[in-house]
């Protein structure tokens, strides 16, 4: 008996119908959403999307909230900008409005992330109020089974998916060093964690604030406290001790212990102390947190064991994922969680973020069209290789800041190699192990990066290449941001971006390209050791 055709095709298509699940509706999960509505798949029903979002709005870390929660819904302080020019850091097709700051206030990113969901039609997809419970892997079925707290009635609500990108960010749990004395200052109410800093008013009557950290926000913190009249203490791992603006700066190097709160005293490293320390705040970054992965899906805390061999389950030492073929598909036993039917979007830190987890999802979504495309043996190659290199080149590091602090004029000025505080107290294991953990996920290199991305594109058959300019500005962006924000002090930012922007396409980003290298200009007229863009 033959089989009508009209039965096989109606087959076939229930064979290739499926539902795919977004965790957050920050920038990684609308990208998400935007691309596999852009796909043939959906467009002829065979593919469905549902974001679940936690927030009641759209836009992740972007969108403010007071700091009531234990930790904070978000970090966001009242000065935060980006610390990436727009036009480098926006999607591919959506750029930011004529005229926008060239490093726009967090408003600003909030209003054109909110527009870019209303612009492409993303709202009837994203669930808000609804907090993901939990992730579970059902082997049988070959499903994952997603939980959800219901925003309306808030019940408990599952549902069956075919692939899940996880886009939940990673700015949610604060990372905490374990420096000898640090839990007596948080106990006391003297010390806190970046997370829950909005502006220096939060320190009261506080005159001398120490700031632990250099990365962006530790920067914006001091600025923001020295601003407001403060006298700031700064660590910075490896800093040489400098006395600036007539003492009301003091850099300092990594913090080696705090004294008893009531005597206000640290000690550095390198054996000097700081005395009259009102408040600490501790800019020491976050962890990588998945509270909602099943226990057999993902291992956190947990190091995972040197390689190879690949460890047969996910592991999240809190600073990494391990292990992932190109930092998105698991790469575990494939029986249980086929590398193709999970996906982390967002991982990579020091990059552009919004462009590259675009490239991120286009490689998801060919990975979920084609699975065969992934090849596990060769991605665990790679894998492995990028351990290794990460291994000998930190072991290296290691080996030399040795020597140095050896040396009796080098010792003072030696940093650490690993360019991090103390780890927390989640994670322990051997030294080494710990430093490639920290170090898998950040792109030190701008070039490596941007390489990242065009292999990202590349296999995912998408035609779209980094532009010379890209590297370019991103190299250049701290001498831009900070002549950016000396226009903004003498009042002339607005005028220098007056329709900047407005012929839209090609011209418009090249009207904002000749806009940087006017700053630029700029830069080497007052600073004439400034290198041109």
């Amino acid at each position: 008996m033959e089989i009508p055709s009209t039965l096989v095709d109606e087959f076939q298509q229930n064979q290739a119908r499926r539902n795919i699940a977004v965790i957050g509706a920050g920038p990684g999960g609308l990208a998400a959403v935007k691309l596999i509505k852009d796909t043939q798949q959906f467009k002829d029903g065979l593919w469905t999307v549902t974001v679940f979002e936690a927030r009641d709005k759209i836009g992740g870390v972007w969108v403010p909230a007071p700091p009531t929660q234990d930790p904070p819904v978000t970090p966001l302080y009242d000065s935060l900008t980006t610390n990436l020019p727009h036009p480098s850091m926006a999607f591919s097709e959506f750029a930011f409005p004529p005229g926008t700051a060239l490093f726009p206030p967090a408003s600003a990113v909030l209003a054109y992330l909110e527009s870019y969901a209303a612009t492409f039609d993303l709202l009837p997809h994203i669930r808000l109020n609804s907090p993901v419970l939990s992730v579970a892997r059902d082997t049988a079925a070959g499903k994952w089974t997603v939980t959800v707290r219901s925003g309306a009635s808030q019940a408990e609500e599952s549902d069956t998916f075919d692939l899940v990108i996880v886009a939940n960010g990673h700015h949610r749990a604060p990372r905490i060093p374990n420096t000898p004395g640090l839990a007596q200052w948080l106990a006391a109410k003297k010390a806190s964690h970046a997370a829950y800093y909005r502006n220096p008013a939060d320190f009261g009557d506080a005159r001398t604030v120490l700031v632990v950290g250099s990365g962006p926000s530790g920067q914006d913190l001091v600025a923001d406290l020295v601003a407001a009249g403060r006298t700031v203490v700064h660590s910075s791992t490896g800093a040489v001790p400098e006395d600036l603006r007539d003492g009301r700066h003091k850099v300092r190097g990594r913090v080696a212990q705090y004294l008893d709160p009531s005597s206000s005293r640290i000690v550095f490293e390198d054996g000097s102390e700081e005395g009259g320390i009102d408040r600490v705040v501790l800019a020491t970054g976050y962890k990588v947190d998945f509270p909602f992965l099943a226990a057999d899906v993902l291992r956190a805390p947990a190091l995972p064991p040197a390689a190879p061999p690949l460890p047969h389950i996910l592991h999240n030492s809190t600073y990494h994922v391990f292990p992932l073929a190109r930092h998105v598909f698991p790469l575990v036993d494939a029986a249980h969680v086929p590398p193709a039917s999970l996906a982390f979007v967002g991982l990579p830190v020091r990059v552009a973020p919004l462009p590259l987890m675009e490239a991120q999802v286009r490689a998801v979504l060919h990975a979920f069209a084609h699975p065969a495309a992934l090849d596990p043996a060769q991605e665990a190659v790679a894998v492995v290789s990028r351990y290794e290199a990460l291994r000998a080149e930190i072991a290296a590091k290691r080996s030399a800041a040795a020597s140095a602090a050896a040396d009796p004029a080098a010792k003072k000025t030696a940093a650490n190699p690993d360019d991090l505080d103390r780890p927390d107290d989640d994670v322990r294991g051997d030294a080494l192990e710990l430093a490639i953990a920290r170090a898998w996920h950040r792109f030190d290199e701008p070039e490596a990066q941007y390489a990242y991305r065009d292999e990202l594109h590349a296999f995912a058959g998408h035609p779209e290449r980094v532009q010379p300019w890209e590297l370019e500005v991103f190299n250049a962006k701290g001498v831009l941001r900070e002549e950016w924000r000396d226009l903004e002090r003498t009042g002339h930012a607005d005028e220098w971006v007056r329709g900047v922007g407005a012929a839209g396409g090609k011209e418009g980003l090249e009207e904002w390209l000749a806009l940087m290298k006017r700053l630029q200009k700029r830069a080497e007229e007052r600073h004439p050791e400034r290198s041109r863009l």
